[in-house]
């Protein structure tokens, strides 16, 4: 039953030299910047550092790699807390209720428990990665652009519950991000959609500069509109949570921490969609859903656990099938590629030692979250000390050059711009920021797979509603979507009832 205690511990022995930690510890550092930042997200870290890590040995290259994917994702909190402004996509999740939580004096409380539960969902991952990676992988395996299609537009449809009492509003949101995601050159034909005879639009818009505009520049027009606040000058709550707290939030981690990690190994979701779903069902799970927004620490931390649960889960189609479950993990499959591991179905046959030793990997990158996440909160909790009229003009350069960096095109500076004024504009009607993020996150998904769905069955749209899974898919999607309505809620709980009632 533990044939595979010996690999693992191997996996952990050659890691244990001071050298190899140091790099690790470097590695980890560098990570919890780079997804603290705006702009610089784990995916062009990554990219980055396989560049600089070609001539080193493989397994301390891959060590890089791991420890800074994992920080990059959970460092994305640090921003999305402080400042609204989430570090990398898959922090956006966070913002909601962690931002709230810092404006009420209570930054240190809301990060300490970003801290607690990346690390428990990215454990969850990590046992579900060393237990059951064969029989995930093979479930995987049968999504096809069908169920995709159907798993995306679900995505969508969370944009309802999203938006606290009117799901009209959030709906709206999502989809507008779905027709910003269709911006652009037609992927089977070239015909440009949306383009409006700017050259610059037939490329279409990047998730990152939109997303910084949505949620930074946003944040800037509207603080610049708003009475400038005073600084924070009490900002020593409690960072380390109490026992007692962490486990009252026992199950949402536990739940977040499994869907996080099944979100991941989806091939093409990611950890953005991981947050997203978890931040979702913790909100229809809880008994107090409408402090979510407002301040919970169980949203927060529902958030936090999912997006870092997806990390070991998107490595799980990356070892066993060679699909990468995201764009970072997309990356990564090219280094260990190119640093003579070969990830897909017989990996662990071949090489079972690689899958072990990223594991013990993934443990080390864990005790980095815990290690730096809590003894770096006291410093960055010093951004809230900084009048907003000095901290909105460095923010604003920040959500300038960030986007700017990646691809030095001054076309992305204008998104920011754009999406900052249409963000400012709609959260003055009250319309939620994050649908539109997840709209813009899912709408490349959707679409690539409608299409290659419909080319496969040949315009015959009834294998969306016949194959098993997509079908079981659709009736989840018509389900959000009936939950939604209110005159249909209330008909059905009457139902439960006279049900119920009748029965007792």
């Amino acid at each position: 039953m533990f044939d595979f205690m010996p690999l693992l511990l191997t996996g952990f022995a050659n890691i244990l030299n001071p050298q190899t930690l140091a790099l690790a510890a470097a590695a980890c550092l560098g990570g919890l910047i780079i997804g603290a930042l705006p702009g610089l997200t784990a995916t062009m870290g990554l990219a980055l550092l396989t560049t600089m890590t070609l001539h080193m040995e493989a397994f301390d290259a891959i060590l890089i790699l791991i420890c800074t994917y994992v920080l990059a994702i959970y460092g994305g909190s640090r921003s999305a807390i402080l400042l609204n402004i989430p570090g990398t996509p898959s922090s956006a999740a966070t913002a909601l209720d962690g931002y709230v939580l810092a404006r009420q004096g209570r930054a240190g409380e809301a990060m300490g428990l970003a801290t607690i539960g990346s690390v428990l969902g990215t454990l969850v991952g990590i046992f579900l990665l060393a237990i059951i990676t064969p029989p995930l992988g093979e479930f995987a395996l049968s999504f096809g652009a069908y169920e995709f299609f159907w798993l995306a537009l679900a995505g969508v449809m969370l944009s309802g519950s999203l938006s606290g009492s009117d799901p009209i509003k959030g709906w709206i949101a999502g989809i507008l991000g779905l027709l910003v995601a269709m911006t652009g050159q037609e992927p089977a034909y070239g015909y440009p959609r949306f383009t409006f005879g700017f050259p610059e639009l037939t490329g279409g818009i990047q998730l990152l500069p939109a997303m910084v505009g949505a949620f930074g520049f946003a944040e800037v027009l509207y603080v610049l509109r708003s009475k400038a606040n005073a600084s924070i000058s009490d900002a020593s709550d409690r960072i380390v949570p109490r026992l007692v707290q962490v486990i009252a939030l026992r199950w949402t981690i536990l739940r977040s921490g499994i869907l996080g990690t099944f979100v991941g190994l989806l091939p093409g979701v990611g950890e953005d969609i991981g947050a997203w779903g978890s931040y979702a069902l913790a909100k229809r799970m809880s008994k107090t859903p409408e402090e979510f927004g407002r301040g919970s620490v169980e949203g927060l931390t529902a958030a936090e656990t999912g997006n870092n649960a997806a990390v070991p889960g998107a490595l799980i189609p990356v070892l066993t099938l060679g699909i990468p479950g995201s764009g970072v993990a997309a990356v990564l499959m090219a280094a260990l590629i190119i640093h003579g591991a070969q990830p897909g179905p017989l990996m662990m046959t071949t090489d079972p030692q690689m899958i072990y030793n990223i594991i013990a990997m993934l443990f080390v990158a864990t005790l980095g979250i815990l290690i730096f996440g809590l003894s770096l909160t006291r410093l960055m909790i010093m951004v809230l000390k900084v009048k907003d009229t000095w901290l909105m003009p460095v923010v604003a350069v920040l959500c300038l050059v960030g986007p700017y960096a990646i691809q030095s095109s001054y076309f992305d500076i204008w998104v920011v711009v754009a999406f900052g004024v249409i963000g400012f504009g709609l959260r003055l009607m009250n319309y939620p920021m994050a649908p539109l993020v997840l709209g813009i996150v899912l709408g490349t998904i959707l679409d690539s797979n409608l299409r290659r769905a419909l080319t496969l069955a040949d315009g015959n749209f009834s294998s969306f509603f016949t194959r098993p899974i997509s079908a079981v898919l659709c009736a989840i999607v018509v389900t959000m979507i009936l939950a939604q309505i209110g005159p249909v809620r209330r008909a059905a709980g009457r139902g439960w009832q006279a049900v119920h009632g009748g029965q007792s």
